[in-house]
């Protein structure tokens, strides 16, 4: 089964609350994004240890076991993206294309144990960076390829809301 690619420009949950999944990311401090990281934790346990995780809904949307994949590669990603924003001035984010990874790293065909222990450790790695940064980063800037800009307090903010709406996507699954 081929999944359509994803096109939509998701900034736009950075100044207004995602009708999807209802989330309002774009006045979250640090402290708050740290915390509602902490709030998704126990969820995504949940959720991750129903069973028939690869199975797909259709031949367009990902399985539950897909999305976990993708959080936790998303995570990972957006650790990358900060690491570079705090040692360099203004840097331009190499381009990830989500549905290349899923497809390369055969998300579908993941060990759901493990799949479970690497999302939880990719939030724990993730509040762990978050609780370390100081007021006086939260401003530093980086660029997405196609010019969209961020801070690291909305590149936060933005992380948020991909680890929250990825679990209403698994959540409609069940």
């Amino acid at each position: 089964m081929s999944i359509e690619p994803e096109t939509k420009d998701w900034t736009w949950v950075l100044r207004q609350e995602c009708s999807e999944c209802g989330e309002d990311v774009g006045q979250l401090s640090l402290a708050d994004a740290i915390e509602r990281l902490r709030e998704l934790q126990e969820p995504w346990r949940v959720e991750l240890e129903q069973p028939g995780l690869a199975t797909r809904p259709n031949d367009r949307t990902w399985s539950r076991l897909e999305y976990a994949c993708h959080v936790r590669d998303a995570l990972a990603v957006f650790r990358g993206r900060v690491e570079l924003m705090l040692q360099r001035d203004d840097p331009t984010f190499s381009d990830w294309d989500q549905d290349a990874a899923a497809e390369a790293g055969n998300y579908n065909e993941a060990d759901p144990t493990k799949a479970a222990d690497e999302v939880r450790a990719a939030i724990d790695a993730t509040i762990e960076m978050l609780s370390e940064l100081g007021p006086d980063v939260i401003d530093r800037r980086g660029l997405r390829s196609d010019g969209a800009a961020f801070t690291v307090l909305s590149l936060t903010q933005y992380f948020v809301h991909d680890v929250a709406h990825h679990l209403v996507d698994v959540r409609r699954q069940r």
